[in-house]
């Protein structure tokens, strides 16, 4: 798998998974074309073999380690039923910047992964995810049949920005309205509903949404909704950019309500299937078009105020970041 424009390969050690750079440091051949021996990887093409930390520990056919037989490893933690992996500085790697997602944990939530686990693949750059999920008046427009409800476009948008957690948070409440066709199924509302979603993103690509419907003047209490009085569900998503144009988009549910219902299961799998798919053909046409008029100026609109906060931290860290290398390089 190709992450941020680097190629790594992934096996399951003794101890743990492991992942290293998918590349021979012989012929180069990629590592992935090869096989798990023991608690080593083996070269298809020559046969060598390199340990957890990316050392080739045996050349066939010769008892000396040539100089400099080695490949990059990366830090990696599995958390939550995923392998995340740190291509950066292995020194700053920090599992606290992990979000605390703990009802993926939780026995009073049911979690079903999406696509069984998989991830999307878009041929689209990951910040489109982002803008998605920040600007939900596209829900009215290309999930009409599903989550999406003609009143959104209706009732303000907040915006929230922590600036030492690297966090924006967007909210938007829909009071007294028709519940969308998905909430209606789910609560089986007599009435119209108060709606809310909510999407936080521990930058650069930590999101998760919370959203749900209640009966209209009971308290819209995102985490707090239990099924006695309503639905609530959260979607963990963690696009992760394969290159400037390509993401490998993992995400998962949670719901709050039916947690023992294989039937909702089904109804999840094949509903928000549905529902991510037609995100993708908007992600990857909005792509293409970015690509071939690559020139253009853009315009925004209010929707798209927690999605600017986005950008302008984002852009704001790697302004850090590159603050930080070049007075390394000038010190050196």
């Amino acid at each position: 798998r190709t992450i941020l424009n680097e190629p790594v390969v992934m096996y399951r050690a003794t101890d743990g998974i492991v992942a290293l750079e998918d590349r021979c440091c012989h012929r180069a051949l990629p590592l992935s074309m090869g096989k798990v021996v023991g608690d080593k990887l083996q070269c298809g093409y020559h046969g060598l073999e390199f340990d957890a930390s990316g050392r080739c520990v045996k050349v066939p056919g010769q008892s000396k380690i040539p100089p400099g037989a080695q490949v990059r490893s990366y830090p990696v933690l599995k958390k939550y039923g995923w392998v995340w992996i740190w291509t950066g500085d292995p020194a700053k790697a920090e599992p606290d910047q992990i979000p605390d997602w703990w009802w993926l944990e939780s026995p009073e939530w049911r979690t079903i992964p999406g696509r069984g686990g998989t991830p999307m693949h878009l041929n689209a750059n990951y910040l489109l995810v982002s803008d998605n999920l920040f600007d939900i008046s596209h829900l009215t427009y290309v999930h009409a049949s599903s989550i999406g409800a003609d009143s959104i476009v209706d009732f303000p948008v907040k915006t929230e920005r922590w600036e030492d957690e690297k966090r924006v948070k967007m909210s938007r409440v829909i009071y007294d309205r028709p519940a969308a066709p998905f909430y209606q199924k789910a609560g089986q509302f007599e009435g119209n509903v108060d709606r809310w979603i909510m999407t936080t993103s521990d930058l650069p690509c930590y999101m998760a949404s919370d959203a749900g419907s209640v009966e209209v003047g009971t308290g819209v209490t995102p985490g707090e909704v239990g099924p006695e009085r309503g639905v609530e569900m959260k979607i963990m998503n963690l696009p992760t950019p394969e290159t400037e144009t390509s993401t490998h988009y993992f995400y998962s549910h949670c719901r709050h309500f039916e947690i023992a219902s294989d039937e909702w299961d089904e109804i999840y799998r094949t509903q928000f299937t549905a529902v991510f798919d037609e995100d993708k053909a908007v992600l990857e046409g909005q792509q293409m078009r970015m690509s071939e008029f690559s020139d253009a100026a853009e315009i925004d609109i209010n929707a798209d105020a927690p999605n600017v906060q986005v950008r302008r931290m984002i852009d704001e860290m790697i302004a850090a970041e590159q603050e930080e290398l070049l007075g390394a390089y000038k010190s050196a």
